[in-house]
């Protein structure tokens, strides 16, 4: 069906999905998981409309890419080549940059009941990444799971780290700082006055950020977490009678609890919903010990992220 129109003329699409007590609506505009349904309840944020997403969207539900998070100064050197890019945040780029693929509609490849593939082709200077990247993403509803696959390839290098950005609520509505949350992360990356790692894998040992042992949010930093996470294994969210557990083939999780939404630019207030996006580090192409974010032509670079649901 057809969701709406972009002032472009492009029409956005939205395909519903359905497997045992998971429904959900996927908008081509984006990649967007635009509602899941668990047994009727809807546990992420959406939009009503093609113009609040453009207009009223901390990007919910989004892929965003080319890079996901921030790069300090809105600028990396590849190759011995400086590549820079839109400043979107502060001092950074974030999420891809002002026309990020957040943004763009992609092209439904193949659907069926229970799973829809997306493809996006971002040109040879896009945002100013280098080369044309090729993005895929595919959503499969089975299992009482949200399964989100990913897959990428380049004719230049460049650098990718592609995630979803949808936020959660298990309770469906209410204040997510109630939520109980487990990660299985031995360490952090601190960030400086502008949200840019250090450099620093610090232990969570003893701080804030150690949540290796289930709490909730609201127990510690007054629940106010926009941080990367070094993942060892997978989390869990529990909240309303429902436990989310996620796993994923990715090095990090970017653990963000919604506490900068504004309730009147957005049609959520503070603490509305909790992301977590699966993801390799922030600023990783300027930080060369953090796993690289490389992706060179003849690669094909894949990766896997599920959110399981159980009552």
């Amino acid at each position: 069906m057809i969701f709406g129109t972009l002032p472009s003329g492009e029409q956005v699409e939205q395909v519903e999905l359905s497997s045992g007590r998971l429904r959900a609506e996927v908008l081509t505009l984006g990649a967007i998981v635009r509602s899941l349904e668990v047994s009727g309840r809807n546990v992420v944020l959406g939009l009503d409309s093609v113009e609040d997403y453009l207009t009223r969207s901390r990007y919910f539900g989004a892929v965003v890419g080319r890079y996901g998070n921030r790069i300090a100064n809105g600028r990396f050197t590849l190759d011995g080549v400086e590549h820079r890019l839109p400043i979107n945040n502060g001092i950074n780029s974030l999420h891809g940059g002002t026309e990020g693929f957040d943004r763009k509609v992609w092209t439904v490849q193949g659907r069926s009941g229970d799973s829809v593939t997306l493809t996006l082709t971002s040109p040879d200077g896009d945002q100013g990444y280098p080369g044309t990247l090729t993005a895929q993403v595919t959503y499969t509803l089975a299992d009482d799971a949200l399964r989100i696959d990913y897959a990428m390839e380049t004719d230049a290098p460049t650098v990718v780290n592609l995630t979803n950005h949808s936020y959660f609520n298990l309770a469906g509505s209410g204040d997510v700082r109630e939520h109980v949350v487990r990660i299985e992360a031995e360490h952090y990356l601190p960030v400086d006055e502008h949200k840019i790692p250090t450099g620093e894998l610090a232990p969570v040992k003893g701080t804030p950020f150690d949540f290796t042992e289930p709490h909730a949010v609201a127990e510690r930093y007054d629940g106010a977490y926009d941080h990367c996470f070094v993942l060892d294994g997978g989390m869990q969210v529990r909240a309303g009678g429902l436990t989310m557990e996620v796993t994923t083939t990715e090095p990090g999780v970017q653990f963000y609890t919604g506490s900068m939404l504004d309730g009147v630019a957005t049609p959520y207030g503070p603490f509305a919903g909790l992301c977590l996006e699966t993801q390799h580090y922030p600023d990783s192409p300027n930080q060369p010990h953090f796993p690289s974010t490389v992706l060179r032509p003849g690669e094909r670079r894949t990766s896997t992220t599920t959110y399981r649901f159980t009552s």
